[in-house]
């Protein structure tokens, strides 16, 4: 009666084995459908984080900087794109700025060596081959009042001006406390001179105490990621 017992079990683990073993494989193939079949599957898309090094970009009053909050959003949508099969750069990767030379040996002011930053910004998206980008940054006003995410796109381009109102539509509907539009701007420096379809998001504005709390939070970052992540997801699949 043991003996059959333990027969019995030995049996039910080898088959336990042979379902986990092709169970793994199967799940594995799942995915890699998924990101084969998605729209974004082999788009290359350039990610370019607001500011960075010596350029913390706006402020919170309590010293919350925009240049750490606009690499979180980037690495957040960088993830995203890339589980659905984008080929995703960033500008830059850690608290740095884009310019070739310290202040102190080339320049003689923050706004010359911010200026090459942008230049060297526009030349990565520009020789990348990217099908679109997008520019992340976070606003500031005197006002403690004004609030809300906002999408900006250079109005001469059609498609850039397609992903902007994508963005800023998921922008609205997921966080559900702006009625922003997506607007056009022709003075903005990337946005004009940058070749593929692209669009700049302004993520909220750190002078607002109450959006500047949600702006420190990691959920609310992920959230912002996650709907530019689906205006994109839009953009690509209306293509």
């Amino acid at each position: 009666m043991m003996a059959r017992r333990l027969k019995t079990i030995t049996w039910f683990i080898a088959i336990l084995i042979c379902v986990s073993m092709i169970a793994i494989p199967v799940q594995e193939v799942k995915d890699t459908w998924q990101s084969w079949s998605s729209p974004l599957f082999g788009k290359v898309i350039v990610i370019d984080p607001g500011h960075g090094g010596p350029d913390a970009g706006a402020s919170g009053a309590n010293g919350t900087e925009e240049k750490g909050i606009t690499l979180n959003l980037s690495n957040y949508l960088k993830d995203y794109l890339q589980e659905a099969g984008a080929i995703v750069y960033l500008t830059r990767a850690d608290d740095r700025d884009l310019s070739d030379d310290p202040i102190s040996t080339r320049y003689g002011s923050l706004s010359a060596r911010k200026a090459e930053d942008i230049r060297n910004r526009i030349e990565i998206i520009n020789e990348s081959n990217a099908d679109l980008y997008v520019s992340l940054h976070l606003n500031a006003s005197t006002s403690s009042s004004w609030r809300g995410a906002q999408t900006f796109f250079n109005p001469t381009k059609e498609d850039s001006e397609r992903l902007a109102k994508l963005i800023q539509g998921e922008i609205r509907d997921n966080l559900e406390n702006t009625n922003r539009e997506a607007a056009g701007l022709r003075n903005i420096y990337i946005l004009k001179h940058a070749e593929p379809p692209g669009a700049l998001v302004e993520g909220g504005f750190l002078s607002n105490p109450q959006e500047r709390k949600l702006l420190e939070s990691e959920d609310y970052q992920r959230k912002i990621a996650a709907s530019i992540y689906r205006g994109i997801l839009k953009y690509t699949t209306e293509e």
